[in-house]
């Protein structure tokens, strides 16, 4: 289950997290951002990363420090780091490609 982050949480579940986390920024008005949500927890689920959501009109200094101009933007986090993104509803094989979680074989 997806974990809501703000300003003042985002630095102890997503910087300083020992897993890699996917950042999903999304508003509820979006209806992209609601039909992807069931494949990014599924993606979660099945690659051992850690799921949160930023909501957009809440939390609008995030957005901005992350270049988000359109939802739904999912961004991947290594060692606090930003390593890979994706915007735009898409197939969970095609969001995992565009995140680099793909696996190899597959590939």
């Amino acid at each position: 289950m997806a974990l809501d982050v703000t300003e003042a949480t985002f630095e102890q579940e997503v910087a300083s997290s020992d897993k890699k986390v996917l950042v999903d920024f999304w508003a509820e008005w979006c209806g992209p951002c609601h039909a992807v949500a069931p494949v990014l927890d599924r993606i979660a689920e099945e690659r051992d990363v850690k799921l949160v959501k930023v909501n957009v009109d809440v939390e609008q200094g995030l957005a901005q420090r992350y270049g988000v101009a359109s939802i739904p933007t999912m961004i991947l986090f290594e060692n606090g780091e930003p390593q890979a993104s994706a915007i735009g509803a898409m197939p969970k094989g095609a969001l995992e490609r565009a995140l680099g979680l793909a696996d190899e074989a597959a590939a």
